[in-house]
């Protein structure tokens, strides 16, 4: 779903002195890396990247305000590749994300962009056989990206070194925290070196969040979309009320669950005779997903 909202509209609330810089040429990146960003599909840096991505590479704490659609994942992904040193096989960059699919996301958008750096990433994520993670990172990785229940079990096992980690990227805060995963955080964050860059990415501010970044963060540059503009003009559609089966609900249910962005999706449901009525309030993106199941559901 990256480059799909259209960020230009919004107005940035930034720490002083940070300019957004409109070309990729101008980022100080190496050559490889630079390539790799052009051949991924790139003509330009989207909003968040340009006040994001040289901060970063700076060695800079920040926190950034970015949904799914600015190009975060993507922003991840050029760090990561502008930041680790490909000669030495030792895990240096940890990216924690709140569900598996992203975990996994970022692993190939970082292998996509490194393609020409030859950087070896590796997803670290529940569901993957503990042994094949473990013969992964025993063989050597730059960067691992993962949920962080899977990486900490990798980190007390002795399997994931952290001695050489010089960067944490904490993707989609808020959505980790709303899941219940602060204590797996804490524990991630324990086994790092004390000095570790961190970058903190999350749609929202809640009050843990802000907690988060008095514990882990030192005079972070901060990058946020100024409060005005979080009200945004959301388009509802509407799925007509059908008769549809328990585990199709389900089916619904789980798709936007594991969503790649921040849709919002209102259910309404309600009993008619044997049947259970489903209506679906959702953008657009999303319905167009359900109502094709729906629809092949149906036939």
């Amino acid at each position: 779903m990256e480059g799909t909202l259209d960020e230009e509209n919004l107005v940035f609330e930034t720490t002083k002195g940070i300019k957004p810089i409109k070309s990729f040429d101008d980022m100080g990146m190496n050559d490889k890396v630079l390539r790799g960003v052009y051949d991924y599909g790139y003509k330009k840096p989207s909003e968040i990247q340009q006040r994001a991505l040289v901060p970063i590479l700076k060695g800079r704490d920040v926190i950034a305000q970015a949904q799914s659609g600015t190009g975060k994942t993507s922003m991840i992904a050029i760090s990561v590749c502008q930041i680790v040193n490909i000669s030495s096989r030792k895990v240096q960059v940890l990216v924690l994300s709140p569900s598996r699919e992203l975990a996994s996301q970022t692993e190939k958008t970082i292998q996509a962009i490194g393609a020409h750096t030859n950087i070896q990433a590796h997803a670290c994520i529940g569901g993957k056989s503990i042994g094949e993670d473990i013969k992964k990172l025993e063989r050597g990785v730059h960067a691992v990206s993962g949920t962080p229940g899977r990486v900490y079990d990798m980190i007390k096992r002795g399997s994931l070194q952290t001695k050489a980690v010089k960067l944490l990227v904490l993707d989609e805060s808020d959505e980790m925290l709303s899941k219940g995963l602060k204590d797996q955080i804490y524990d991630v964050y324990r086994a790092l070196p004390h000095d570790i860059q961190v970058c903190l990415i999350s749609a929202t501010l809640p009050q843990e969040i802000l907690e988060m970044t008095e514990k882990f963060m030192t005079d972070p540059v901060r990058i946020l979309v100024k409060p005005d503009e979080l009200t945004l003009e959301v388009s509802f559609s509407f799925c007509h009320f059908y008769a549809l089966s328990f585990s199709f609900i389900m089916k619904c249910i789980n798709l936007w669950f594991y969503r790649e962005s921040n849709n919002t999706m209102l259910m309404l449901i309600k009993k008619s005779g044997n049947s259970i009525l489903f209506a679906i309030f959702m953008e657009d993106l999303l319905l167009t997903k359900l109502l094709s199941s729906a629809t092949q559901d149906k036939r």
